[in-house]
């Protein structure tokens, strides 16, 4: 059932580029594991080794405290319309901040979302795809704005201090170092 590839194929690139939502799952030797549902058109496949995520500002900062401390990623798609597919890709992580020399090249990339605030570059070292016939059908009925409003209704500095408020560390004080790397 299972197969498990050392790059991602046109193929499941194809599928990639189809899917509404993904999950991605972190973790340090000591922290609680991390899972999270994603959307709003934020990854993109550079090449058969390398993908990014545009990570938005919400009510944690999981993922970059892990990652900083623990590079371990696994992204997670399945299918829940047509054939049945789980894909999970497996690799090491690294976070790109508003500071960083790369930062607008790389979200020149994306289309512009509100609050933005890191960019995760994951160098894809294993892609697994398994047969997902237990995933049920579900129908997609569109994008959710809220988080987007949210961020615009903020601006730029009720954001930036959102950050400095609610990002910092993540829930078991692993600092995310949010704010001396995107101020």
């Amino acid at each position: 059932m299972g197969q498990q590839h050392s790059e991602i194929s046109d193929k499941i690139r194809k599928f990639i580029e189809s899917q509404k939502i993904f999950f991605v799952a972190t973790a340090t030797k000591n922290s609680r594991i991390n899972l999270s549902p994603k959307g709003m058109n934020s990854f993109k496949v550079v090449n058969k080794n390398r993908v990014l995520w545009l990570n938005v500002t919400g009510s944690s900062n999981e993922t970059a405290a892990h990652v900083q401390t623990d590079n371990r990623m696994t992204v997670m798609f399945c299918a829940f319309e047509g054939p049945p597919l789980i894909l999970r890709l497996y690799g090491k992580a690294s976070v790109i901040h508003h500071n960083d020399p790369q930062w607008p090249k790389l979200l020149s990339g994306f289309d512009p979302l509100p609050g933005a605030r890191q960019i995760f570059d994951l160098n894809v070292e294993m892609v697994q795809t398994s047969c997902g016939e237990a995933v049920p059908y579900y129908q997609y009925e569109g994008e959710r704005n809220h988080l987007n409003e949210w961020a615009e209704k903020k601006g730029k500095q009720g954001i930036e201090q959102y950050w400095r408020n609610k990002n910092q560390t993540s829930i078991d004080g692993i600092p995310t170092h949010i704010v001396e790397k995107n101020l």
